[in-house]
């Protein structure tokens, strides 16, 4: 079981076969040729590969498949509570909190099924559906499994005082819009294609920590594994200034250049990067803009 960054939890297959930049997406095969698995992402403190893979097993890829076969899109849901695995599974964080194990939340988005219950940062998941919690397995798979409009039982800890509460599952793209490749709330407009980037505003204080000063644009603050912006070389802490030759000095200018990209249309992101020796290195990054994104 991995994290992925501070919101994404899945189950990986972890193998010793070669998986380099380019690779996502392509077969995980056993000694008999079945596919076991999708080649998701690496282990690495570069960009190559260090012997430790990751494949998204084959079941999931097939639940995905006989979504968009039956719905055309995926859909997972959501009740709307944020996390980090490692401090909210803490043993010193819990126990102050209260709570024998689960998980503490960071979190809860506005208008979300939990922020209607009425549950609040602090409070310590420890079952869904009378299942203990002890790792972001446990609280996201059987959330992002039920139907949408399905109900879950959340059982946590506040005072030290145990609780429960029943909730009604949304679609998790509704639940942090921010996160959605496409906005699906307008119908006929095309979303902003993310591909897999998060981009915040570079303010001063961010352009000096990553040793840019002076330069407009927006920051990249997470690449999400398997994803476009991966395979053609993005990375943390990279500035895109520009996306087709269209400047971009913040993220509305960013989400407004991207929003006018088509499935199959070329697109170069200029993007500047701090290098050794003070250096400002001037990069482009290039593809084709995937038909689905991650």
């Amino acid at each position: 079981d991995r994290g992925i960054g501070p919101k994404q939890f899945q189950r990986f297959l972890q193998t010793d076969a070669a998986i380099n930049p380019g690779n996502s997406g392509g077969p995980l095969v056993d000694m008999a040729g079945q596919v076991i698995g999708i080649n998701t992402a690496i282990m690495t403190g570069g960009r190559g590969y260090e012997g430790v893979g990751f494949a998204l097993p084959s079941n999931t890829a097939i639940n995905v498949y006989n979504q968009l076969i039956t719905n055309g899109k995926v859909t997972r849901g959501s009740i709307g509570v944020q996390f980090t695995e490692e401090r909210g599974t803490n043993p010193v964080t819990l126990k102050e909190l209260g709570a024998p194990y689960g998980i503490a939340i960071e979190g809860v988005a506005p208008g979300s099924p939990a922020g209607k219950a009425g549950l609040q940062p602090g409070d310590v998941i420890t079952a869904v559906n009378g299942n203990p919690v002890h790792k972001g397995n446990d609280l996201v798979n059987p959330i992002a499994q039920t139907p949408i409009g399905g109900k879950v039982r959340v059982t946590y800890m506040r005072d030290r005082q145990q609780k429960e509460v029943t909730l009604t599952v949304e679609d998790r793209i509704k639940v942090f819009p921010e996160r959605a490749g496409r906005n699906d709330d307008q119908p006929g407009e095309p979303g902003a294609i993310e591909f897999g980037l998060r981009v915040e505003e570079l303010t001063p204080e961010r352009a000096r920590r990553v040793g840019l000063e002076g330069r407009r644009g927006v920051l990249v603050t997470e690449v999400e594994p398997a994803s476009f912006a991966e395979d053609i070389g993005f990375t943390r802490g990279d500035v895109i200034g520009e996306v087709n030759h269209e400047p971009v000095a913040s993220v509305a200018d960013y989400r407004r250049a991207v929003v006018k990209l088509k499935p199959g249309q070329p697109v170069i992101f200029k993007v500047m990067r701090h290098g050794d020796n003070d250096q400002v290195l001037t990069l482009f990054y290039s593809g084709v803009v995937p038909a689905e994104q991650q």
